[in-house]
């Protein structure tokens, strides 16, 4: 698309947007009384307008109910983290028995490792994007110090070329290769938080599996992002949070893919839960844990109903937008506000920051992060003045995340006039 600078273009483009009546469907924050212009989804996505009244109905039938509600509210408890399994499959690129939703997305990932870090003294070591989410490497130095090992020792920390921002492919898969014998575990983040390079899951997987390591990822930042085909890329394990693309609330619901040929196999090592356990022997209350034969055999606890809610009301719109088409918006919004962005540069002859996320679209998520020399701070207070909520990340980079179930063409253009008229 030929995009062009100017409030008309946008609002053409909003204009003829199959996605533009979504927006309606979430509260937009408000500062000053005004509506903002909201760049965060990347953080903490918006309140579906439909969550409160999922909510209420499990507060009501929690009221009328008590414990039977387990078996009588309007959508059971005993098995509501059934009733959005199929439609988290879909969005993932699963097969139903595959998915399951529970827990947080930290306590899953220990969860997961449990099961597919099995370290021995020959193959102990786990590969992991160097500048990974925090609770990522804590997460993997902690599992590698449970098990006996120095992290200098098994950590792979794995970092770009001098001078580039981003992890080539090649370079990846030069790494697992390198380490193959000693290789337990690969773990990146689907879409790096920093960055928001978006991995190439397939090519890694293909990787870490022909050295014999498992391949898991980290998806909080490519869940309801990407366009994902989990099932068919091998990928044997992955986890997300619900509360960035998500929408589910601060603290949501997490969900998990376990890949078939190891979700169905009741022997593999794992944590075991009372909701993990067959459901056709649980209430016999016996001591012999019998794992379900599918990724539900992962859970520890009956289901977090009241988190469960709101991500049910969320996921409802996103299948009824189709990850499909969130996509193809979300390439147009990331590619017009690059393009506004740089337009800008040779304006201004600015050489005050440059944009870090890959070039290429198929190489990024929703987000543009935007890295500055001097002053990006001081831009960013400035944005926020002006009704403008990005995600200010130490020491110098300023992520804007244009979501396509809410934000518009025209949004990207007011955040684009508005660092315009900062460097006036």
């Amino acid at each position: 698309m030929k995009y062009q600078s100017n409030i008309d273009f946008a609002k053409k483009l909003d204009s003829t947007d199959p996605l533009k009546s979504y927006r309606d469907l979430f509260y937009i924050p408000k500062i000053n009384a005004r509506e903002c212009r909201y760049f965060c989804g990347n953080s903490l996505g918006l309140q579906p307008k439909s969550v409160s009244d999922y909510i209420k109905q499990d507060l009501e039938d929690w009221k009328n109910y008590g414990v039977e509600g387990h078996f009588k509210a309007q959508t059971p408890w005993f098995s509501y983290h059934e009733f959005v399994t199929e439609k988290t499959a879909k969005l993932v690129g699963a097969l139903p028995h595959e998915v399951v939703v529970m827990n947080t997305l930290s306590v899953n990932l220990h969860l997961m490792m449990t099961t597919f870090y099995r370290p021995t003294k020959k193959r102990f070591k786990i590969i992991i994007e160097g500048g990974a989410f925090p609770s990522d490497i804590y997460a993997v130095q902690s599992q590698a110090k449970l098990h006996g090992f120095k992290i200098k020792e098994a950590i792979v920390e794995l970092w770009p070329r001098k001078g580039e921002e981003i992890l080539r492919t090649e370079d990846i898969e030069k790494e697992i290769k390198k380490h193959g014998k000693e290789l337990a575990l690969v773990m990146l983040g689907g879409v790096n938080y920093y960055t928001g390079q978006a991995f190439d899951m397939q090519s890694i997987t293909k990787a870490a599996h022909k050295v014999g390591a498992y391949a898991g990822f980290d998806l909080a930042h490519a869940t309801g992002n990407l366009h994902m085909h989990l099932n068919d890329w091998s990928v044997d394990f992955a986890v997300w949070c619900g509360y960035k693309y998500l929408n589910s609330g601060p603290g949501g619901v997490s969900g998990v893919y376990i890949n078939e040929k190891h979700a169905t196999n009741t022997k593999l090592p794992r944590m075991a839960g009372w909701w993990g356990n067959d459901p056709t022997t649980r209430f016999k209350m016996e001591s012999k844990f019998v794992a379900k034969p599918t990724a539900e055999g992962w859970q520890l606890s009956n289901a977090q109903i009241l988190p469960l809610a709101a991500y049910r009301a969320s996921l409802e719109i996103i299948d009824k937008a189709g990850i499909t088409h969130m996509r193809k918006k979300s390439i147009l919004l990331t590619g017009y506000l690059e393009f506004l962005l740089n337009q800008l540069i040779l304006e201004k002859g600015l050489d005050l920051f440059k944009i870090i996320t890959p070039k290429i679209p198929d190489d990024r998520g929703c987000q543009l992060s935007l890295q500055f020399k001097k002053d990006g701070k001081k831009l960013f207070d400035f944005l926020t003045k002006k009704n403008i909520l990005a995600d200010w990340r130490e020491p110098d980079v300023i992520r804007v995340a244009p979501v396509p179930l809410y934000n518009s063409f025209e949004d990207v253009f007011v955040l684009y006039e508005t660092i315009k008229s900062y460097y006036k």
